[in-house]
């Protein structure tokens, strides 16, 4: 009896030690975005799943995607967050499907095909206006208010090879503008090399306005800069999508759904929106009552194919660069 039942009470005993250990989970995220926004996740991901360890690889979005190319055979991140949806597109081949129970409260048009992504939110692209740089000027109202001759030299906006966010407001402003529209743009603009040179300088002051992104235009406003105002153009503003999904092959899956159902949930979503103003896809988070940006239904929104975004990349690209060197 005695002999028999120390196999069995070893074996209750590893069983009740591998329980908690089996909850214990590891997930190597790959991600663009920046720390702050990170972290905000994490700690409302600690909470969640205080087991969860995410172990953080980050740097911009087009090297981490030439990463998780090169690295396809042996996988070494298992889930990346976030990509513009455009650029998303291009890599389906190394994403692994998965349909997150959070996924019915997240709109058709942000989530991927067959799964394969979803939206985790999304930017908008707003005028934001420094009224104490206006100097006599009405602040501008339209998209088209800047092609106007009195406008010239007094906004910026970034160069389209140099951000994604950018790429697709100049994509907009094709779209809806033509090359006329375009070249206009052009001849008047301060094209700076990076996002943030130009939200940066349109609140220091160096320009009157800047063509940018929601979030990091409302940062200013929430830091108490009353001269800085967003104005959502009453042609239609632009919608950039970013999204996330887990790598084909991820040695952590389980994890990475775990970090994904995460991403996805109301209480990160929230988080997000309230400490770093970025947009949630969920439909049922009160973005005009948590904060002072407009609920996006009460938004006027030009309709852009992001796909077909991604596709004209270099038509694009050499369109901008013959309108910026026309112009100078």
């Amino acid at each position: 009896m005695k002999t028999n039942a120390l196999p069995r009470l070893a074996a209750s005993l590893a069983f009740a030690l591998a329980v908690p250990l089996a909850q214990a989970q590891t997930v190597v995220l790959y991600s663009s975005n920046n720390t702050e926004t990170i972290d905000i996740a994490v700690d409302v991901a600690k909470k969640i799943a205080p087991k969860l360890t995410v172990q953080q690889v980050t740097g911009g979005t087009g090297a981490l995607m030439k990463r998780i190319q090169a690295e396809s055979a042996n996988p070494r991140g298992d889930i990346l967050w976030s990509g513009g949806f455009g650029t998303l597109g291009a890599y389906k081949e190394y994403m692994a499907p998965y349909k997150s129970p959070d996924s019915a409260a997240i709109p058709a048009e942000f989530r991927g095909p067959g799964d394969l992504w979803v939206g985790t939110n999304v930017h908008l692209m707003v005028l934001m206006v420094n009224e104490k740089q206006l100097k006599g000027l009405a602040a501008p109202k339209t998209w088209s208010d800047l092609m106007k001759p009195e406008w010239k030299g007094k906004f910026a906006i970034t160069d389209p090879s140099k951000s994604a966010t950018a790429y697709l407001l100049v994509y907009g402003l094709l779209k809806q503008f033509g090359r006329d529209g375009l070249e206009k743009i052009a001849a008047n603009a301060v094209v700076t090399s990076s996002s943030g040179t130009t939200y940066k300088g349109t609140a220091m002051g160096e320009y009157a306005v800047g063509l940018t992104i929601e979030y990091a235009a409302q940062e200013y406003v929430a830091g108490g800069q009353k001269e800085i105002k967003l104005v959502y153009p009453s042609e239609g503003s632009y919608l950039a999508p970013e999204g996330m999904f887990i790598l084909k092959g991820a040695k952590n899956l389980d994890a990475a759904k775990t970090f994904y159902n995460i991403l996805l949930s109301k209480e990160t979503q929230q988080e997000l929106l309230v400490k770093a103003f970025r947009r949630p896809t969920r439909t049922d988070i009160p973005v005009s009552k948590l904060t002072s940006l407009p609920d996006l239904k009460s938004v006027k929104i030009f309709p852009l194919d992001q796909a077909a975004a991604s596709a004209e990349y270099e038509q694009l690209i050499s369109l901008w660069n013959l309108a910026v060197s026309k112009a100078h």
